[in-house]
């Protein structure tokens, strides 16, 4: 039931784009506007089914950092409104030129972008993703199918409701964004089948098992989202009073966010100036410590760490710490151990900061900010889809740009190639 269920939904969603892709951009930002008009008017039922969501997951034993991500509030929703107001509000991509030259030929050539088709977008625990994977589907001019987590099914649902309103209340296709309305985990291997070849590109958010299915079975193109595995490195330049703002902020603001530092860097030229401090601060904000063997000399509090505390993703007031030897140490340690999402360096050394960010391959470098800002709507994209750590196509907060490829429209006065 579940199979038939699924291409039905794909072949929707594949007629969907076919019609979307023809639609205005002002039909497509009327229908965002009405859909951030739609959240606020919603709240009460977005509300209550989150509820209901948090209740299961309370019984099923989930842990209050998973629960916090699941979690939605008066103040959340307003924050789901406006990120679509803000991704309304932005240029409409399809069809914007990129670039336009005329070469010997004389032909005129201009590269294009295009709605990418059908997006198949895999998510656990997060229901505020489904109000954003849909403004950025709609605003990039693509048709999406949804497949939310079963801990967050009731609120996805109540949030897809609105979606559907406002899409048919603007005059755009009925299944330009569906929801997959079933807990089924056959769902998932559906997606990943590509539909009978109704999904363009699947997008994976959620945990790393979760990722590394995708990877390993998806029949269709993946834009990854690996794990948060970021880190803060404190240089021996780094300003005291910022590390220890910028560290507790980075780590304990929100622990459950993938852009949340999980290993501390410390240059071994300045540890005893930076690290007390800074470690006092943690363990004040509640923040249990995990640390190397330097590390522990200076903070005695600091439980050993092992060699699985430097690629674990905690997600958790949980933070390992280990002392290098410089920006390359710590370059070092973050090619050996990072995910690829997003690294910060805390120095007043402008070299210092050039040599790391040059250094660190990952999708998003900081310069003397938490590891925090990793999130679409700080870029001003309103909203994303997630951060890609892959390396083509698109890395880093997928905004509505980024789901857009490309097409060469070449014009001509009747040339033929000699």
């Amino acid at each position: 039931m579940t199979d038939a269920l699924m291409l039905d939904m794909g072949r929707r969603a594949r007629a969907a784009a076919a019609l979307l892709r023809a639609t205005t951009p002002d039909a497509r930002t009327e229908a965002l506007n009405r859909l951030a008009e739609g959240l606020r008017a919603a709240e009460a039922d977005i509300l209550a089914a989150n509820a209901r969501d948090i209740d299961r997951a309370r019984a099923s034993g989930l842990s209050e950092a998973l629960i916090d991500r699941l979690a939605l509030t008066p103040a959340r929703v307003e924050g789901m409104a406006v990120a679509v107001e803000t991704i309304a509000a932005q240029p409409d991509p399809v069809g914007a030129e990129m670039a336009r030259w005329t070469p010997a030929n004389g032909l005129d050539i201009a590269r294009v972008r295009t709605p990418i088709g059908v997006l198949g977008v895999i998510y656990e625990s997060r229901p505020n993703v489904t109000a954003d994977a849909a403004a950025l589907c709609l605003r990039s001019g693509n048709a999406a199918i949804l497949r939310c987590g079963s801990d967050c099914l009731d609120s996805s649902r109540a949030i897809a409701a609105v979606v559907t309103r406002a899409v048919a209340a603007a005059g755009l296709p009925a299944d330009a964004v569906q929801l997959v309305p079933v807990p089924d985990r056959g769902a998932v291997g559906a997606i990943l089948s590509g539909l009978e070849g109704a999904i363009d590109l699947i997008i994976p958010r959620g945990g790393k098992s979760l990722v590394a299915r995708v990877q390993a079975e998806a029949k269709a193109p993946v834009l990854g989202h690996l794990e948060g595995l970021c880190h803060t490195y404190l240089d021996a330049a780094a300003d005291l009073d910022v590390a220890r703002r910028v560290v507790v902020n980075a780590k304990m603001r929100r622990v459950s966010v993938c852009g949340a530092t999980e290993t501390l860097l410390v240059d071994r030229a300045a540890a005893e100036r930076l690290l007390p401090a800074v470690a006092a601060d943690l363990l004040a904000a509640g923040c249990a410590l995990r640390g190397d063997a330097e590390t522990r000399a200076l903070i005695p509090e600091a439980a050993e760490a092992v060699e699985a505390d430097w690629t674990t993703e905690y997600l958790a007031p949980i933070l390992s710490v280990r002392v290098v030897g410089g920006v390359a140490g710590a370059v070092e340690h973050i090619r050996a151990y990072g995910s690829g999402h997003t690294e910060a360096i805390i120095t007043t050394d402008p070299e210092a900061a050039e040599r790391f960010a040059n250094g660190v391959d990952s999708a998003i470098v900081l310069i003397n900010a938490s590891t925090q800002f990793a999130d679409g709507g700080e870029f001003g994209f309103g909203g994303e889809i997630g951060i890609s750590t892959s390396k083509l196509h698109a890395r880093g907060p997928v905004g509505a740009e980024q789901l857009t490829t490309y097409k060469y429209v070449v014009r001509g006065q009747g040339q033929t190639r000699p």
